[in-house]
């Protein structure tokens, strides 16, 4: 991709999006003081958030929610309304960021399709998960103690029970591990409150049964082409999301696609070791480390997201994720996002850039895109994968997820081509998918000793007891 491209999306500013971040930051900090406590400009806060939303659906019950909040009385269907009124307008922001985008590659995307029945249904296992989000809403995050979240526990224990809930489940019980973890969180001088408003939003939708709205889903079969994956670790959880091409078998346009599998872990296993977690996936874990395409077999698509099926997928021939980005990507037709996953920090589109060189663009590496600079997100480089800010500051071709945050636009490398003493490496993050390829990390690994090993065999123990 020519980098002139991407300087367009620097081309002047976006009508309303500027504002409409403001109004979402001013309800935000409402709910860091907690509702139960709304000053003036805390009540005229969720007025103009009710205003912004005047000419939508949601109008009359975001301008009697916002009522509520200046009258103290808010009922848990007040919250709903606020919720959804919050989420609709960073919806709004992330279209309007997503069509800049887009416009700037040339990038074809599909458009949404609803599924077929599109009521939500609040599950009656998640009414103490809903009570709760109202208790926290009203103490606000200043507000809350080891009390107030020790009561996570129990809606988080009947959301587990049911499967259908467990995407809620967690979700409350991160958020509960966020606050606790920030105790006491009256003493921080500054709290993170525009994350967590997204996380206490998205809860109050999915107890909603929000998670319905998703594109329907069909079989797809193929040539599947990864370009990179985006490795997410955290203390409970690691992830991989594979981005992909997908060559349909009845012919047509390539499509951007997407994969994801994901283990559940604890806080000791750490790096490199988060790959063994997935060992159930032999199929996708070695197309990653070898760079390999891969033929599929009626696997369900939702929109850009694949459902994973190992016994529908065969492991294909070499495929360069370089070359198949330079040949495929600018032809290859995005998907629609889905309505809950509509926020601007959602937003992560592959890109190929070549032809560059990367400079520090006050403490940031950034790339020079004739005169522009657009930075790169060092900061998310994965510890499980073999990329470095060192190689990436070295790099001249980069398979990167663009992204917006923090007001600007960030390109999070996935895979980079560099030259190293003379010599031309490529680095990508599924590259250790099937055990660490560089020496020195492969020692030091081995050295800490291999934890998820350690970990099977005590549970073995516990369990033949």
């Amino acid at each position: 991709m020519l980098a002139a491209h991407l300087t367009r999306l620097h081309d002047g500013t976006i009508p309303g999006l500027a504002e409409t971040l403001a109004v979402v930051d001013r309800a935000d900090d409402t709910l860091t003081a907690g509702l139960a406590r709304a000053d003036e400009p805390g009540t005229a806060a969720w007025a103009a958030l009710a205003a912004a939303v005047g000419g939508t659906p949601l109008a009359e019950r975001a301008d009697a929610a916002a009522g509520a909040v200046r009258t103290g009385a808010l009922a848990e269907d007040h919250l709903a309304a606020l919720a959804g009124a919050r989420a609709a307008l960073l919806g709004a922001a992330h279209d309007a960021l997503l069509d800049r985008l887009d416009t700037a590659l040339g990038r074809p995307r599909a458009a949404w399709t609803a599924a077929p029945d599109g009521t939500a249904v609040s599950p009656p296992a998640l009414a103490g998960a809903r009570a709760w989000l109202h208790e926290l809403a009203l103490a606000g995050w200043r507000g809350t103690d080891h009390e107030l979240l020790s009561a996570a526990a129990a809606p988080v224990e009947a959301a587990l029970a049911d499967p259908a809930s467990r995407r809620v489940a967690v979700l409350l019980d991160g958020l509960a591990a966020e606050l606790r973890a920030a105790l006491p969180v009256a003493s921080l001088p500054q709290v993170p409150a525009r994350r967590w408003a997204d996380l206490w939003t998205r809860a109050v939708l999915l107890t909603l049964g929000a998670h319905g709205e998703t594109a329907p889903g069909e079989p797809v079969s193929g040539r599947l082409l990864p370009l990179g994956v985006d490795l997410h670790e955290h203390d409970t959880a690691f992830q991989a999301q594979v981005h992909a091409l997908l060559e349909p078998a009845g012919g047509g346009a390539p499509r951007l696609v997407r994969v994801t599998v994901v283990a559940a872990k604890v806080a000791t296993i750490v790096g490199p070791a988060g790959w063994r977690l997935l060992e159930a996936y032999p199929v996708l874990l070695n197309a990653l480390a070898q760079r390999r395409a891969i033929t599929v077999t009626d696997l369900t698509a939702h929109g850009a997201d694949l459902r994973w099926a190992e016994e529908r997928a065969a492991l294909g021939e070499p495929a360069d994720p370089f070359a198949t980005a330079r040949v495929l990507l600018a032809g290859a037709t995005a998907a629609a996002t889905p309505p809950l996953l509509r926020h601007p920090a959602a937003i992560a589109e592959p890109v190929l850039v070549e032809g560059y060189t990367v400079r520090d663009d006050d403490g940031v590496p950034a790339l020079d895109l004739d005169g522009r600079s657009l930075h790169l997100a060092t900061d998310r480089l994965p510890a499980a994968g073999p990329l470095t800010p060192a190689l990436v500051a070295a790099s001249t071709a980069c398979l990167g997820l663009l992204r917006w945050d923090d007001d600007r636009w960030l390109l999070q490398p996935v895979a980079v081509r560099a030259t190293v003493k003379r010599q031309t490496v490529e680095a990508h993050n599924g590259d250790w998918a099937c055990g660490v390829t560089d020496p020195k990390t492969a020692k030091a690994v081995a050295k800490a000793g291999d934890a998820v090993a350690v970990l099977r065999e005590r549970a073995g123990r516990l369990l033949r007891r």
